[in-house]
């Protein structure tokens, strides 16, 4: 492999080149452990079938995916070996990031014919519950987009998430359940306040005052919860809001169910996803929130408010982390449990962080990180011999694995965490 493109385009660094190496051994790898596990383990345990729709679906004849256990595995591995010899030889160039997805895809897809060698599944709803898991993953993302786009780090996403469904079920149970989202919205407002008077104006450790933030919603929330939410169940029981189905959209095999039966949380987030990346990239308050979190000091100069842009950025994520609390009751289960929602909003940095602080981006890794939830969940349906505690690590085992660096090193905003002084 040599370090220069033949096209000049792209000069590798020692770090890019290393990195390349590891990924071609780790197909290679990748290749044996297909081969031995997923190979010879699945012979004569017959084929896998994916079901791509559901009973209740207009298209009812539309075939399903049947791949055969055992040779699919050989093939996969065939192919893995083959992309390990070729980024070890000469590199994929700056493909290499579409080829890691694609080997990811691919085992993934081995994987599962593993596991339903024999045997069939629904994938479609297995997809479907995919996306409903990623939902508050990619309303914690897009919070932590918003404020780290202009240098505030929202370690506070969790307790965010927390408060806003505490109080999504409180209200919603009292009042109404739309109430209940405008409640846990301004709950995400007020929370992002705190963080961003004491970040902003204080100058306090950002991450410090997250973390604070985090542990005071989970000991108020539980203490509540014990104290008065256990003897009045009338205020833990709040309406869940039923999937809405989109006309035409929702007929169409496999995409229909999974895109377009979902609730309203989930085409919110979307819309949201397109008006944050149009906004963040052919607006003036995207231009100006990146100028602040990239240069504070030259966008000051050009008479950009810093200190406002980190204030309105900071309470916009804020309410978009309430909205993803209230996901966890109108749009989930309707009740509140004590810590439910279990580490969600770190999952969400991580997602920010794999997706490159770009709103898609963000999304998509949601959409992984949702996959390895609902994964976990089908395995234990199909009873495989992998051990329940071992499914339930997967999408903290994806989370690390982001986190360390397997798509390559994320570059944040260039003042991400510091302070501004205005001279």
């Amino acid at each position: 492999m040599t370090a220069v493109s033949k096209t000049q385009e792209h000069v590798f660094t020692p770090a890019e080149l290393k990195r390349a190496r590891y990924l071609g051994i780790t197909y290679i790898v990748l290749a044996l452990f297909v081969l031995w596990f997923f190979g010879v383990g699945s012979i004569g345990e017959g084929d896998a079938t994916l079901k791509l729709v559901k009973p209740t679906d207009r298209f009812k004849e539309f075939p399903n995916l049947v791949l055969p256990a055992a040779i699919f595995s050989f093939v996969v591995a065939a192919m893995f070996a083959s992309l390990g010899a070729i980024q070890l030889t000469r590199g994929f160039k700056n493909m290499g990031n579409v080829v890691l997805a694609i080997v990811l895809l691919f085992f993934v897809f081995s994987f599962l014919t593993w596991a339903a060698a024999g045997k069939s599944f629904s994938f479609v709803g297995m997809m479907q519950e995919t996306v409903k898991r990623s939902i508050p993953i990619a309303l914690g993302a897009m919070s932590g987009v918003l404020s780290e786009r202009v240098a505030v780090i929202n370690i506070a996403i969790e307790g965010q998430l927390l408060g806003g469904a505490f109080v999504a079920v409180v209200v919603g149970s009292a009042v109404h359940p739309w109430m209940g989202v405008l409640a846990a919205i301004l709950t995400g407002v007020v929370l992002g306040w705190v963080l961003a008077v004491m970040a902003i104006r204080y100058r306090v450790d950002q991450i410090i005052v997250g973390v604070v933030i985090n542990l005071f919603v989970l000991g108020l929330t539980s203490f509540i919860t014990q104290r008065i939410l256990n003897d009045n169940p009338q205020f833990n029981g709040s309406e869940v809001f039923r999937a809405i189905e989109i006309p035409l959209l929702s007929d169409i095999p496999f995409f229909g169910t999974v895109l377009f039966k979902q609730n309203i949380f989930v085409y919110v987030t979307f819309a949201l996803v397109a008006v944050l990346t149009y906004g963040l990239f052919h607006t003036k308050w995207g231009l100006r929130s990146r100028a602040v979190g990239e240069h504070p000091k030259a966008a000051d100069t050009l008479g950009v408010s810093v200190y406002g842009y980190r204030y309105l950025n900071t309470l916009m994520g804020g309410a978009v982390a309430g909205f993803g609390g209230a996901y966890f009751i109108q749009g989930s289960v309707g009740q509140f449990d004590e810590n439910m929602t279990n580490g969600r909003g770190f999952i969400g940095l991580a997602a920010m962080i794999f997706g490159r602080w770009h709103p898609v981006g963000a999304l998509s890794a949601a959409l992984v990180f949702g996959f390895a939830e609902a994964l976990s969940g089908k395995l234990s349906i199909l009873q495989t011999p992998i051990p329940s505690e071992f499914l339930g690590m997967a999408p903290y085992i994806v989370t690390i694995v982001v986190v360390a660096g397997l798509v390559g090193k994320a570059r944040p905003p260039a003042a991400d965490g510091q302070p501004y002084i205005k001279d």
